[in-house]
Order: C-alpha cells, then sequence, then structure tokens
C-alpha cells in the first residue's frame, strides 16, 4: 500500500453527484493505464487507478445507480448509469479488491502515480511528459490481466 493513512476516511462521488461512497484504506499501486480497454471506458489517453480494499469501501448513496459492465470474461467495470462517471472496475477472481478510479474522488489524498503501464498501446496522439517509469504491459510484480 502507499503512503495514505490507512484509517483516512476519503469521500468520492460520481459527476452528477447521484452515487456516493467513502474509503477507509489505503491504496494500492496507482497505476496510469494505457491499454486500449481503458482508454476507451475513460475516452482518454489512459486511466489513473488504485487498488483498494472492498471491506473498507462502502456506499453511502445511489448504489443503485452504478451499472456493471463485463469488458472481458470476469473483468466488471462500473459507471453510474445516469452521467457515466466510471468509478471502479473488479475481477470476479480477485473478490476482495475494486480498482478505484482515482477521478473519482472528491477528498484530496497524497497518494500519486507509481507508473504508465501497457505503453506500447500509448497512440501517437498522446504523450507523456513526465519522468515516471514506463512498463510495456504491467509494473513488475503484477499480474498479466489488464486493468
Amino acid at each position: 500500500m502507499t503512503d495514505q493513512e490507512e484509517n483516512t476516511m476519503m469521500q468520492g462521488s460520481c459527476m452528477c453527484g447521484g452515487v456516493r461512497y467513502e474509503y477507509a484504506g489505503a491504496f494500492g499501486t496507482i497505476t496510469i493505464c494505457h491499454c486500449s480497454d481503458c482508454r476507451k471506458a475513460q475516452g482518454g489517453s489512459g486511466v489513473i487507478a488504485a487498488p483498494v480494499e472492498k471491506e473498507k469501501f462502502q456506499w453511502t448513496q445511489g448504489e443503485e445507480l452504478i451499472q456493471e459492465y463485463e469488458s472481458s470474461p470476469g473483468k466488471k467495470r462500473a459507471f453510474c448509469r445516469t452521467c457515466g462517471t466510471p468509478l471502479y472496475s473488479r475481477r470476479d477472481a480477485e473478490p476482495a479488491t475494486l480498482r478505484l478510479r482515482m477521478g473519482s474522488l472528491d477528498s484530496e489524498v497524497e497518494a500519486t502515480p507509481a507508473a504508465h503501464i501497457f505503453t506500447l498501446d500509448l497512440p501517437a496522439w498522446a504523450t507523456i511528459s513526465d519522468n515516471l517509469p514506463h512498463y510495456d504491459t504491467h509494473e513488475p510484480g503484477r499480474a498479466s490481466a489488464s486493468e
């Protein structure tokens, strides 16, 4: 997990405010994924996501507005069905973990991305202008499935 304090309560929401959540845990390694699925799901050059512990995550409003889409076998991407805000992804094989979309956080956090992943998929129109490590696929030590 990152330097984010374990017991800090963080809040997040979708763009329309219909879905709200709280998280009281630490973030895992935050990455910026540039795989084609993440680009399509976000509508940009990639997604900034962090693994979080599902047991420390709770919906405080609008759970009925969450729609999940199975983007590949066993992989679900969740969004607000009213405004379309991406909220998390999850894998059936990892039921204790959600990959939280950092853009949905309302709380300020100290945590920052550690790496760019799936940079082989980065389109020519997108550039990376920071000094974070770049990996062709996943960062070292992570399973082979994409975000």
